[in-house]
């Protein structure tokens, strides 16, 4: 099988000048981390009532009884983190479910693992309604499963992109029923989830960031381990298995982590569309295919993107407010049937 890419020829946005173009790529990186922290900044001192950096930062850091540290602390901050964590989660998953199936077009809404991890997180929240905290395990175990099964149905000699999605688009489907009879039959019982339903951050505090938070750092602690393992993987079966790597268990092991990641986003978002496909993709074309850089320029990627969206959302219809789902819908979907357009056309 031949490797569909070389890291070494691939070119970027920003090609490599002199000896030692890794200098330049973690300018970037560094880049994207200042714009992350700037834009949890910034869009936590947005909304009805505005604050400026500076006051965010003072109310963040100094616990007073002022009207600033009462809003930001208890109502915005939680909120901007998780969203944070959210789009970190959903674009590192996005990574690693690309190298999985070696397919530029994948990720966890484009294939169907969305709707896996929503279905069983319905059925957490109906079977153990008083058990909250299982919910991103539900979420987790659903998003394997699904995922799993997506592989299976893809895989014949390889992983065809369209077989890969007409599986997803099947899968999806066939959750998206499940997912309407347990709206339909269990309304009251799943009622104070309405985030959740719909695919939003309102709503969400401390509480709810703890939930996403250790399966979250878990699962980025993991990343940390993987590129170089990553990047021999998208030389091929052959010769990743000739360099000693174990493809078939490596990607097993890679799958679980993609569902830890998906599952904890979507235990605390709901259905979260197309973070996974649009941050891998655009930090793909700035940084190249080395995972070595990949991985961080996508987490704070993923982590801005989030965060605007969902800030965006909240002050572009006052006193109500857009579900950052319903925003990501509009930006991802224009997106993919560019790729797919694109990918056509290759």
């Amino acid at each position: 099988m031949k490797p569909i890419i070389d890291i070494k020829k691939e070119k970027t946005f920003f090609p490599a000048v002199g000896k030692r173009p890794y200098i330049k790529k973690l300018i970037i990186v560094f880049a994207f981390a200042c714009l992350c922290f700037f834009s949890v900044v910034v869009c936590t001192g947005i909304g009805t009532i505005g604050f400026t950096p500076s006051e965010s930062l003072k109310a963040l850091f100094i616990a007073d009884d002022s009207a600033a540290r009462l809003i930001i602390w208890n109502f915005r901050f939680p909120r901007v983190l998780s969203a944070a964590f959210v789009g970190i989660s959903l674009a590192l998953a996005g990574c690693i479910l690309q190298g999985v199936m070696r397919n530029n077009l994948a990720s966890p809404s484009t294939i169907g693992v969305t709707g896996g991890a929503s279905f069983v997180g319905y059925m957490t929240l109906v079977v153990f309604p008083s058990y909250y905290y299982l919910l991103p395990l539900g979420s987790i175990a659903g998003a394997f499963i699904v995922t799993m099964l997506i592989y299976a149905l893809a895989y014949k000699k390889g992983v065809s992109a369209i077989r890969m999605i007409l599986s997803g688009l099947a899968v999806s489907a066939l959750f998206g029923a499940f997912n309407d009879i347990i709206k339909t039959f269990f309304t009251e019982t799943i009622g104070n989830a309405s985030g959740f339903l719909v695919g939003g951050l309102n709503g969400v505090t401390w509480k709810n960031f703890k939930l996403i938070a250790p399966y979250a750092l878990t699962g980025m602690f993991v990343c940390l381990f993987l590129p170089s393992k990553m990047n021999v993987l998208m030389l091929g079966d052959e010769t990743a298995n000739s360099l000693g790597l174990k493809t078939q268990r490596f990607r097993f092991f890679l799958i679980a982590v993609s569902s830890l990641l998906s599952g904890a986003a979507i235990a605390v978002a709901g259905l979260i569309s197309f973070v996974g496909l649009i941050v891998p993709h655009i930090a793909r074309l700035i940084v190249g295919s080395d995972y070595k850089y990949l991985f961080p320029a996508s987490v704070f990627l993923g982590g801005t993107f989030v965060v605007v969206c969902d800030t965006v959302g909240r002050v572009v219809l006052p006193p109500g407010e857009i579900p950052v789902s319903i925003i990501l819908a509009f930006i991802g979907a224009p997106f993919f049937l560019y790729l797919l357009r694109t990918r056509q056309r290759e």
